[in-house]
């Protein structure tokens, strides 16, 4: 198997689906992951959000969050397949980078120093 890495896949799908539509959906992507020989390290549903702008005349859509583990050269075939789907408002597909998530330490407050007597 070629290298892999690791992406977040975020989608967001029109707002009204049914279960049925909705599982449609995961199964395309499900299909193309199995198409890049790419795998799913988790799914995370948030359900029905409001966005932050007007998409298709839509102020609220359904957000999926993946995450997977995919071949460096599939991502573009992936997130070009998806976009394909009438369902689907937004695609976007991101490399995960360690260092975004770690956090650096909060400097303590300084304190004054009691004037001298």
């Amino acid at each position: 198997m070629a290298d892999t890495a690791n992406y977040d896949l975020n989608l967001i799908l029109e707002p009204g689906l049914s279960e049925q539509q909705l599982q449609t959906e995961k199964d395309a992507v499900q299909t193309q992951l199995e198409r890049a020989e790419g795998t799913v390290v988790e799914l995370e549903e948030w359900g029905v959000r409001r966005l932050a702008y007007p998409i298709r005349k839509l102020n609220e859509g359904y957000y999926l969050i993946y995450k997977l583990r995919l071949p460096l050269d599939k991502p573009k075939q992936i997130e070009s397949a998806l976009r394909q789907r009438d369902n689907v408002m937004r695609v976007l597909v991101v490399k995960d980078r360690p260092e975004w998530k770690t956090r650096k330490p909060k400097p303590a407050p300084e304190v004054p120093e009691a004037p001298a007597a």
